[in-house]
């Protein structure tokens, strides 16, 4: 039996937002959308992984994105140097790696620290800031509207992920 997903409220972004009103909006609905695919779960479906040999779940993603935020607002964007929250040399992987310990709660309240400090991070900044060259290991500079777009790509693609794995767990769908 199918069911759906029911009881989170999520903004649809504007149709007619100027530039940085469409960012925003895209990206705190598909910050929304994760959130909405692990509600009303038990921290045991959340670390499950039903996609063998996949090593996704849906903790698991929620990990990676309080790492991904904290990595491209606040390290590339910002200059900071800040340690990893679950990966390490030896394992690059660390957030989708953890234990019965891990818990919901912890990963969620990481996650949602993470997505304040980068929306203080972006806040008042121009589109067109650029990181420094030293900032990401190829050299590379990126603008401030090539991280909003590479971060809203990046929850899609996993929210993606989000929805199967949520069908896999209990059935639930929704999009």
């Amino acid at each position: 039996m199918t069911t759906t997903i029911s009881g989170s409220h999520r903004d649809e972004p504007s149709t007619t937002a100027d530039e940085r009103g469409m960012l925003d909006g895209w990206l705190d609905y598909h910050r929304a959308t994760l959130a909405w695919k692990c509600e009303g779960l038990a921290d045991e479906q959340l670390r499950r992984t039903p996609l063998a040999p996949s090593e996704l779940s849906l903790m698991g993603l929620v990990r990676h994105m309080a790492e991904v935020e904290r990595y491209w607002f606040r390290e590339i964007m910002l200059g900071e140097d800040l340690p990893e929250l679950y990966s390490t040399r030896e394992d690059v992987d660390g957030d989708f790696h953890f234990g019965e310990e891990a818990t919901w709660a912890e990963a969620e309240q990481v996650w949602q620290t993470e997505v304040e400090l980068a929306r203080q991070a972006a806040a008042g900044r121009s589109l067109d800031l650029t990181s420094r060259p030293d900032s990401h290991h190829r050299g590379e500079v990126f603008s401030l509207r090539w991280v909003y777009t590479h971060m809203i790509e990046e929850y899609a693609r996993h929210n993606g992920h989000a929805d199967l794995l949520r069908e896999q767990i209990d059935g639930a769908t929704g999009d």
